[in-house]
């Protein structure tokens, strides 16, 4: 089996690069999907739930896969230096990525708004870090109006070739699945995720010549449908926390707050591509407290042994909501975003941490007393 080397190398054919573009690369996506195991049982629903953990991807956020499209086209341009606005994952995306490449990134970060692990990424990575005084979206606004007097480029999500390499998910969800899901669950912040999940989901649907709805053995095997492609699309749901919720608001949201910093967002660059993407999937958006927010990511850690930031536990706190109340029937096959690691804010996971740290001393019989009062019965 061939190495992988990289999301552009494997679907190059459905990518906007050539033969001769300048790859930069570090081997991101391929993320597994993971399906989990305790929580259908503890809801006692007949669904199936699966994970895509975009937390492994190699600076732990899904920005990698769009990030590799975003400086690739840069460097093929010409540019020598990237810029971006961030809540903390796309700062330490843009840097890794420019680090690679040999070009310098520019990051412009809310002060005080940033989680400690993303922040370290950024300046370990080299990368020029301008604290402003206001939150994302005044960050947003002056990167957009920077680039017409530096010769920078911008690799914020309002860069297209972002949402063609985040859209990749889609495509390996589809191969890993069979088929595409019933439903996809996924956080929503600046909105290009949502958005770029809809476009690979709708370059992967085909209608079959046989009017057949599933993949079929007429062709012999020799057709898009033996090859995993889906016939069908999912219903997008998207999940806002309730202190920054423009979908919910109806409008902007200029002083957006929560806990959840990756989705800290209340001017989002893709808000009519995302509702484009819910309308025409039949889907919905809705909200959660930070109280909501934090309890699931505490409920993927102890019952499934997988560790996500806070803006990515939105995505199973509204799947087993909306499980809970029937939106989503029994039957489905639901796929969550998990969109960092949770490693990006070690903070906020300790401070809500109930796991009992015992001091005992360093003798054989108090380690195993403290070992046999503490098993789970």
């Amino acid at each position: 089996m061939p190495r992988y080397t990289g999301l552009i190398d494997k679907y190059r054919d459905r990518l906007p690069v050539h033969d001769d573009t300048p790859i930069i690369s570090l081997s991101e996506g391929n993320t597994p999907l993971i399906r989990l195991a305790n929580i259908p049982r503890q809801l006692k629903k007949s669904v199936d739930i699966y994970v895509k953990y975009e937390g492994l991807n190699p600076t732990g956020s899904f920005k990698d896969r769009g990030m590799t499209m975003a400086v690739t086209k840069a460097v093929e341009a010409g540019s020598k230096a990237i810029i971006c606005a961030s809540t903390g994952n796309t700062s330490a995306s843009a840097a890794a990525y420019a680090a690679r490449a040999g070009i310098s990134a520019f990051v412009l970060i809310p002060e005080g708004k940033i989680a400690q692990g993303k922040l370290a990424q950024a300046m370990m990575h080299g990368s020029i870090i301008i604290q402003i005084q206001g939150n994302f979206d005044a960050g947003m606004q002056l990167v957009k109006e920077i680039a017409d007097h530096a010769p920078v480029t911008i690799v914020n999500s309002i860069n297209p070739f972002r949402l063609q390499g985040q859209k990749t998910a889609a495509f390996e969800i589809i191969e890993a699945l069979g088929r595409a899901p019933d439903f996809h669950c996924l956080p929503v912040g600046n909105a290009g995720n949502i958005s770029a999940h809809w476009i690979g989901y709708s370059e992967s649907a085909a209608t079959c010549p046989e009017k057949v709805t599933e993949a079929c053995a007429f062709c012999n095997g020799h057709c898009r449908f033996a090859t995993g492609i889906t016939v069908k699309r999912p219903r997008m749901v998207g999940y806002q926390a309730s202190g920054a919720a423009p979908f919910l608001r109806g409008h902007m949201v200029d002083h957006p707050e929560t806990i959840a910093t990756a989705i800290r967002i209340g001017h989002p660059q893709s808000y009519h591509q995302a509702w484009a993407a819910v309308r025409e999937s039949n889907g919905w958006f809705d909200e959660f407290s930070d109280d909501d927010i934090l309890l699931a990511q505490k409920l993927l850690a102890e019952k499934e042994g997988i560790f996500c930031e806070p803006a990515s536990a939105i995505s199973i706190a509204g799947a087993v909501r909306d499980i809970q109340n029937g939106k989503i029937p029994e039957g489905s096959t639901i796929v969550c975003t998990l969109t960092g690691h949770g490693l990006k804010d070690p903070d906020t996971a300790i401070k809500q941490s109930t796991a009992p740290l015992l001091k005992v001393k360093a003798e054989l019989n108090e380690v195993k007393a403290a070992i046999l009062d503490n098993m789970v019965k």
